[in-house]
């Protein structure tokens, strides 16, 4: 793996650092290491991880969760060995929705274990935890719903200020909604006092009219999409 290593660092230095082009090699590579074992996998993710860069980063990340295997083996050292050095809004988002969300969903990982990182000091592995509960209610992202697991953790971020754990709270309960809106409801209304107000805007917004931002929709707003 050593010289595949070599050479995908490389195709990814010479690439922009934007979804498409670098999503089309992870492609490449996904299908070149598809009779690989899974330790290997986890191994070349680590290994290009480590090398540094968002870039690298993605295609680390994207190249466990496309091998079944791969990740299928992940425990939480090794979630946690992939979360270090998250520091962007990016990177954890694509931890949690990746890896971190579909190894709880599957039991992979236990719920102290997130709720751990929900107590942590860094803001980061706080949002990694909101964000994992995202897995469980997509159903894009193979969810089914779970509205204990879901709303424990919002529980312990309730009051919670730091920006990018607010946005990632409403992203939660918005999720949630598609799933299960009465519980959403009554969660917001059960800690309207605690919750920011851009949590209950925006999440009260998504009940009524199935969108975050019903005014900027109406202004042809562009809505980003999660990778």
């Amino acid at each position: 793996m050593a010289a595949l290593l070599d050479e995908l660092d490389a195709r990814i230095a010479a690439l922009p650092t934007n979804a498409g082009p670098l999503r089309a090699l992870r492609r490449e590579y996904s299908r070149r290491v598809a009779q690989a074992d899974a330790g290997a996998v986890v191994t070349l993710a680590l290994r290009l991880m480590a090398r540094g860069g968002i870039a690298r980063r993605f295609v680390a990340y994207e190249l466990v969760h496309c091998h079944r295997a791969a990740l299928a083996s992940l425990t939480a050292r090794d979630l946690e060995r992939l979360g270090r050095g998250l520091d962007g809004w990016g990177a954890v988002d694509a931890f949690g929705l990746y890896l971190a969300g579909p190894a709880w969903r599957e039991g992979q990982v236990t719920d102290a274990r997130i709720h751990r990182w929900a107590r942590s000091s860094d803001r980061w592995w706080r949002r990694a935890a909101l964000v994992s509960t995202v897995p469980l209610n997509s159903k894009s992202r193979g969810g089914s719903g779970d509205v204990r697991r879901t709303l424990a953790v919002c529980r312990a971020l309730v009051a919670d200020r730091d920006d990018m754990v607010v946005k990632a709270m409403s992203w939660a309960l918005r999720e949630l909604a598609k799933r299960d809106p009465a519980a959403a409801r009554r969660f917001v209304a059960a800690h309207r006092r605690a919750l920011a107000a851009r949590v209950v805007r925006e999440v009260g917004n998504k009940l009524a009219t199935g969108l975050k931002n019903p005014r900027r929709a109406a202004r042809g707003g562009r809505r980003r999409i999660p990778a």
